[in-house]
């Protein structure tokens, strides 16, 4: 039996509610859901609650914000908690994404903190972790994104990590075109997996991230390592989104 996947879409700073509204509208006829398949969007904040409703009732379809505050509630202003993502229908939770690190200056200790809020409101966190390219070209990938890792997990008990999903976006492929092998993806996640595994995670899964898009990501998800994809730029088209969720995996892919 195959195993599981999850295609998820980040949006970025993209789709107001109109177009989240239009991208539905688009998506929804005629798709079916398959089997062992999973399917994520993550739309920017103010058109959360219009995604969650464009695609209430499709099966295995599930919408998330792209970031939230560890406060429940209070004087933060432009912040978005738990339970405000929560109330706008969403179940999922993008955490210390690279652009959150490396443009918003989020620390380690910060998306710590997210993910901590986000397993107590109740909702799926997908937790990314990521090298920049001096890190790869200096050998210290492994080390980079363990310490990421590490640093989100610590102190996390083994019943809340199996909520846990991690997706591996190296910072130097994301939106540049460059991707990284299937080779060199799976040797990360091999790392991820065993040390979720050490900490008491039973069934990781781990995603890559990375200019994904219709022409490889039928090469990268047959490679088993990989449980997934999280796209970015290619997920705003229905039309190219719908064929890449509906990418063949394996031999006759």
């Amino acid at each position: 039996m195959a195993r599981p996947l999850i295609f998820a879409a980040n949006w970025k700073m993209h789709l107001d509610p109109a177009a989240a509204r239009a991208f539905a509208a688009a998506f929804r006829p005629g798709f079916v859901p398959a089997a062992g398949r999973s399917y994520w969007f993550f739309p920017t904040a103010v058109s959360l609650e219009a995604t969650a409703s464009a695609l209430a009732g499709l099966d295995r379809v599930a919408v998330g914000a792209q970031d939230v505050y560890w406060e429940p509630k209070g004087a933060y202003t432009g912040a978005t908690s738990v339970s405000l993502a929560r109330g706008a229908g969403a179940t999922l939770a993008l955490i210390g994404h690279s652009e959150r690190r490396h443009v918003f200056g989020e620390t380690d200790g910060e998306t710590a903190k997210k993910l901590r809020a986000v397993l107590d409101g109740g909702l799926t966190p997908l937790l990314c972790v990521g090298e920049q390219l001096d890190d790869r070209e200096a050998g210290r990938t492994d080390a980079v994104v363990l310490r990421q890792l590490q640093a989100a997990i610590g102190g996390v008990a083994a019943a809340d990590l199996a909520r846990l999903v991690v997706a591996y976006e190296p910072v130097w492929a994301i939106g540049t075109g460059r991707t990284a092998t299937p080779a060199d993806a799976a040797q990360v996640h091999r790392a991820l997996r065993a040390a979720l595994r050490r900490a008491g995670h039973s069934e990781p899964r781990v995603l890559y991230g990375g200019s994904v898009n219709p022409a490889n990501v039928g090469l990268l998800l047959a490679e088993p390592e990989l449980d997934g994809v999280l796209v970015g730029g290619a997920s705003l088209d229905p039309a190219g989104w719908r064929s890449m969720v509906e990418t063949r995996v394996g031999p006759t892919a």
